[in-house]
């Protein structure tokens, strides 16, 4: 069968190739893909000329052939699936029913793709910081798929949440959602924030723990800079600041609240409380071209691949 495959090329990082077709377990149902949605982790675990990992976390499709011991959906079902560890980039993927959701009606198969890993980051992250009513979120690293649901999730339980952006990031529609937008984090105004949820790191990411107020949590996802934060001890006492540092990470636990998680996602989406922005659509040929564009930060939405 066709699937996407790595190259080894840190010019080209994948390409269509022939793969055997997976053999499911008796607790797997056999999916055929008909979209799958691209994440920066693609790119990440591409970029390495030894890398033998095969791209696509996320896709939704078809249930070819239910599972044999009777769990998950049963054949016919369009459904999205989860599959951390790769290779839904591919015609046909085997997956167990914890890593399974039903698509509803009023969803289309390509905006399903591109849920699950976003949307279970989003919704994970903000459900560590508790109750959001009224609270001041400051948020870095929030312009692509994960931030387009955050920002969503965080609005529509009462928080006001503020976006920081890079020199020339798009910002319109983070604004269109209901972000605040700041273009320099030191010109942040008003009172200081509750919670600062930080992706970027660097210099960026050290000086975001200075806007919170006393007791206030920071909640780390990620460094896209490459570069680490750095907080100072003795800033942060002149300032009378305490804080509570988190090291976030969707994935702890055994997988099993997904299916969960997604059915939730996907009922929010079916009753357009859930948007989502793809910003590009292509087949199998245009994935390596456009991972290269999300890894620079080019790429405004999600990137979806279809199978025809």
């Amino acid at each position: 069968m066709r699937a996407l495959i790595p190259t080894g090329d840190p010019r080209t990082l994948t390409e269509p190739g022939e793969v055997d077709a997976p053999a499911p377990r008796p607790d797997e149902a056999l999916i055929k893909v008909t979209d799958f949605s691209l994440n920066r982790a693609d790119f990440l675990l591409l970029n390495s000329p030894s890398s033998t990992y095969r791209p696509g976390i996320d896709a939704a499709g078809v249930v070819e052939e239910a599972a044999s011991d009777g769990s998950g959906p049963a054949a016919g079902s369009r459904v999205v699936l989860h599959l951390p560890g790769g290779g839904a980039g591919a015609e046909y993927v085997a997956a167990a029913a914890d890593r399974l959701a039903a698509i509803p009606d009023g969803v289309d198969s390509a905006t399903a793709s591109t849920l699950p890993l976003a949307g279970l980051v989003a919704r994970r992250m903000l459900a560590l910081a508790g109750p959001l009513q009224g609270r001041r979120i400051l948020a870095t690293g929030v312009g692509g798929g994960v931030g387009q649901l955050l920002i969503q999730l965080a609005v529509a339980e009462g928080a006001k949440i503020t976006a920081v952006a890079a020199d020339g990031q798009p910002t319109a529609h983070m604004a269109a959602l209901g972000a605040e937008i700041a273009l320099d984090i030191e010109t942040v105004g008003g009172e200081p924030f509750d919670l600062v949820l930080e992706s970027v790191g660097g210099e960026l990411g050290s000086k975001a723990a200075y806007a919170l107020r006393p007791g206030g949590q920071y909640v780390w996802f990620g460094q896209a800079s490459g570069d680490p934060i750095s907080l100072d001890f003795f800033r942060l006492l002149q300032g009378g600041t305490s804080l509570t540092l988190r090291h976030f990470v969707y994935s702890d636990g055994d997988g099993s609240r997904d299916a969960q998680d997604m059915a939730a996602l996907l009922a929010l989406a079916s009753g357009g409380r859930l948007q989502v922005e793809i910003g590009h659509r292509g087949d199998f040929s245009s994935a390596g071209p456009i991972l290269k564009e999300m890894s620079a930060g080019r790429l405004r939405g999600k990137a979806v691949v279809s199978i025809g």
